[in-house]
């Protein structure tokens, strides 16, 4: 009998895709009326990014993220999917 071995990186993959997914299905339903408690979120991250000046090159570092009920949704969607296979 094979053992099935479960990789952490698709896990990884497939809890991305949900986000993503939920995060764009919450955007899009954000005029509809009866839709639009997916958009509620919240955000946070740096809003205004670092700016690190070496002289011979600039970096600039930033990260915000923006999480919604239809994105949370989506990451439990993709769990229970990659329990599934």
């Amino acid at each position: 009998m094979a053992i099935k071995e479960k990789n952490s990186f698709i896990l990884i993959i497939f809890v991305l895709c949900g986000l993503v997914i939920g995060g764009l299905i919450g955007e899009l339903t954000k005029g509809v009326s009866w839709l639009n408690w997916l958009a509620y979120g919240q955000s946070f991250g740096l809003s205004n990014p670092v700016t690190l000046d070496l002289g011979v090159m600039q970096l600039t570092l930033g990260l915000m993220f923006k999480i919604n009920i239809a994105g949370v949704i989506g990451i439990i969607v993709a769990i229970f999917l990659y329990r599934k296979f």
